[in-house]
């Protein structure tokens, strides 16, 4: 095995990206026997969000590594004998149970959290413990519903208190239905070897920046604190003791940590063409994204429609280790509808007809339907690639 790091510890910008594509699965053979479990592992967090276009966020994390994984597959991989838990990390995230023991210093944290959004109404916490534990796993609307009848935010009593105890660890999500959150009491659902907050804060810290910096393959103080949120005294705080090594990187202004296991060899092997989905942590991290690939991505889906410059929810477009444009998508039927195209270029056209037919394969639609092509030049040639494609 040959080492990639020089005797002065630096890396090119192309060997530092390169890097971080293995470390998040885009670069060599995907570990197809781990499945999704073993994704969520790698990984340590995959992202949730409401927003569902070609299919959810937490579907397409690991549609994009693995491929055409079957969508109940991926959420029976998630939600099933405890191999994972919903709680705050980068945002609301998918986690590895056996990582439960590492978030005890949040959950400390939201335990002396002196001021809420929310008030909690006299014994509404006491209530919502005493009737999971009387009647088992229950969504918020089963507690008693989750609004008062307001606005998204207007909560009510019993959902304020379910999520509190979410937060302070007594109550885990197991599950997602219909999108509602399934709660249970962790005492039922975390399994015993891991159910503790025996951890101190510094041994929290210490074990979510290395498996950060292993899953980033490297990055800097501030795309290491990202990953997980934390704060940037948190991570200084543990860094030299996480197991990382630093490193330069060509054309970074700020010191750089990699994960030693990721410099021991160089990365070769297969590119993954695919679309990503904004909320995918090879990209959620905008300014690390332009750092490494010079793409620069913003989510437009909260931005009123005559500002938006992409779409609603465009997905970036990976092609042989870079981002070479993006699509904003729409499903009519059994049409996968490509409202807006974007391409760097003609190098891009192939790979996109390649990603928007395996994308509408996946979810079952059985053709392609453009829409706007930014550069109307290139609008024949993916036109004609979809065709040979399809």
């Amino acid at each position: 095995m040959t080492s990639l790091l020089p005797p002065t510890a630096s890396l090119s910008a192309d060997e530092a990206r390169r890097i971080a594509l293995r470390a998040q699965g885009f670069l060599g053979a995907p570990d197809r026997r781990g499945g999704v479990r073993g994704m969520l592992r790698h990984l340590g967090a995959v992202q949730l969000d409401t927003i569902s276009v070609l299919a959810r966020s937490h579907e397409l994390i690991p549609y994009a590594r693995l491929g055409a994984v079957g969508r109940t597959t991926v959420d029976d991989a998630y939600w099933t004998e405890s191999h994972a838990f919903e709680y705050w990390s980068h945002a609301a995230c998918i986690l590895p149970i056996e990582e439960w023991p590492h978030f005890a210093f949040r959950r400390r944290a939201f335990r002396t959290r002196p001021q809420w959004h929310h008030d909690l109404p006299d014994d509404a916490y006491n209530t919502v413990i005493k009737q999971l534990r009387a009647e088992g796993p229950l969504t918020a609307t089963e507690l008693g519903g989750a609004k008062n009848g307001g606005e998204w935010w207007d909560w009510s009593a019993s959902k304020v208190a379910v999520e509190r105890a979410l937060m302070y660890g007594e109550v885990v999500c197991t599950e997602r239905r219909s999108w509602k959150r399934v709660y249970d009491l962790a005492e039922r659902a975390v399994p015993d070897a891991v159910h503790h907050d025996d951890l101190d804060d510094t041994e929290c810290l210490r074990r979510l920046v290395q498996l950060a910096g292993k899953s980033l393959g490297v990055g800097t103080r501030a795309d290491i604190a990202d990953y997980h949120r934390l704060k940037g005294e948190q991570v200084e705080a543990v860094i030299a003791e996480s197991g990382l090594v630093p490193v330069d990187v060509e054309g970074w202004e700020k010191q750089a940590w990699a994960d030693p296991e990721a410099l021991a060899s160089t990365p070769r092997g297969r590119h993954r063409t695919t679309l990503l989905s904004p909320f995918d942590s090879l990209i959620w991290d905008r300014p690390r994204t332009e750092r490494i690939f010079g793409f620069t991505h913003r989510l437009e889906a909260y931005v009123p429609k005559p500002k938006r410059i992409h779409g609603y929810f465009a997905m970036p477009l990976l092609a042989g280790g870079r981002l070479l444009g993006r699509v904003d998508l729409a499903r009519e039927g059994k049409t996968l509808v490509a409202r807006q195209v974007s391409l760097q270029g003609p190098k891009a056209v192939r790979p996109m007809a390649e990603a928007l037919v395996e994308a509408a394969k996946w979810v079952g639609c059985t053709d392609v339907r453009l829409e706007r092509v930014d550069a109307q030049q290139l609008r024949a040639p993916l036109t004609a690639d979809l065709a040979r494609l399809t």
